[in-house]
């Protein structure tokens, strides 16, 4: 009997089809549960679902519990929950421990969305991190930045990306950071000892807890300058070099994260920092990397990874062979200020210089909206290329976030 895999929210994000896909290439019966109508999917998405149920909130445990059974009485039996949207993986873990589904528990995913017990897990086996407190009042904070000084890092315990998250250099900004984040008696953040030096990420694809696939990827600049500024088109690059020697102490450091928290079967994403003080993890998510950045590893190592993540939760191995042909990145594009677009320049332009080495874009249209610049690397306008040379690849992009404009009012 083929394996019953109920997977959770499949349209959005966008690439979320994308694992529906690859488990039923994969032979799995594939149930889906969602907030909308299933006749709001287009139809190739109904013909990979076996069957369908309809939520309120795909966040709530009780909605969740209620479709996992209803689905487990039409049968066959359900084997698999899963899901790969951050935010859902806690009432994912939560249901499938009401239900009876295997799967990462409840303790394992707290821990993997938690920022500060992660850190302080990983700390006490090894792992460099950043010192890192939770605080709820004003005294505990002052206490932390009088250990460990300015800058320091607030952050949400439970949040991806940069998501929410300030930097203080000093108290007047520490201050302007607890009012902005809500933090009260009842509500804690987590307060992180600054680490200057160069943040990426480590992804995998990990089964029965071996690496099966990993790639790396550069920010430039970090998030939350990124994240920040306006006047910065932020890349974001997927190496292509990955079994350089330079790499060696980063793919090992990963692996012992890995390790350390009883990863089995799971795609992971890791970030992390390296300086003047060295590598030190940042965090890690029991989940693909966001903004579609799994698009940007199949085009770049010509594979299709969501089926290698289908074979894995299906049949319990995987065998991506990744070509590394291409290094690969993504450039985000910012309206020079809120408001409606107006126009464009530079397109034309970029796609003579670059043609078919650009792989994907996105112009929102004319009259369009824009996003705040806080809204991410997919916000607004972006452009994805690829290129067998690294440092190419990176200047291409570079290039285009100078070149091609987009204009509001």
């Amino acid at each position: 009997m083929p394996v019953h895999v109920i997977f959770l929210e499949p349209a959005f994000p966008g690439n979320q089809r994308e694992f529906v896909r690859g488990l039923h290439e994969a032979g799995a019966l594939v149930s889906c549960i969602a907030t909308v109508p299933f006749h709001a999917f287009d139809q190739e998405l109904r013909s990979w679902m076996h069957s369908y149920e309809q939520v309120a909130s795909t966040a709530s445990v009780e909605e969740i519990e209620r479709a996992v059974r209803k689905i487990q009485v039409r049968g066959p039996w359900v084997h698999k929950l899963e899901s790969t949207v951050e935010a859902l993986m806690l009432p994912a873990a939560e249901a499938r421990t009401r239900t009876g589904i295997p799967g990462m528990s409840v303790s394992q995913t707290t821990l993997v969305r938690d920022k500060y017990q992660m850190k302080k897990f990983l700390a006490a086996r090894g792992v460099r991190c950043a010192q890192a407190a939770e605080v709820e009042t004003a005294d505990a904070a002052r206490s932390f930045v009088e250990k460990v000084g300015f800058p320091i890092i607030l952050k949400p315990l439970a949040a991806a990306g940069a998501a929410g998250t300030w930097r203080a250099d000093d108290v007047r900004g520490l201050q302007h950071a607890m009012e902005e984040s809500g933090m009260a008696p009842g509500r804690p953040v987590m307060l992180e000892e600054f680490i200057s030096g160069h943040e990426g990420f480590w992804d995998t694809l990990t089964v029965n807890g071996r690496v099966m696939f990993e790639q790396i990827c550069h920010y430039y600049p970090n998030v939350l300058e990124a994240m920040r500024t306006r006047d910065v088109s932020p890349i974001v690059m997927v190496t292509n070099r990955i079994e350089s020697g330079g790499y060696g102490e980063l793919r090992a450091f990963g692996r012992q994260v890995v390790a350390a928290l009883g990863i089995e079967t799971s795609a992971t994403h890791m970030e992390w920092f390296y300086g003047p003080k060295g590598l030190f993890f940042s965090e890690i998510g029991a989940r693909p990397p966001g903004v579609r950045v799994w698009d940007l590893y199949c085009t770049a190592n010509e594979i299709d990874l969501y089926r290698e993540w289908a074979n894995a939760v299906v049949h319990g191995r995987a065998e991506p062979r990744p070509t590394r042909r291409y290094s690969a990145g993504m450039v985000a594009l910012r309206p020079n200020r809120d408001g409606r677009i107006v126009g464009y320049s530079g397109v034309e332009e970029c796609q003579r210089r670059y043609g078919d080495l650009i792989i994907r874009q996105h112009l929102p249209a004319v009259g369009a909206g824009t996003q705040p610049v806080g809204s991410g690397y997919m916000g607004n306008a972006w452009v994805w290329a690829r290129h067998p040379d690294y440092d190419l690849c990176k200047a291409m992009l570079e290039d285009i976030g100078r070149t091609l404009k987009v204009w509001a009012e």
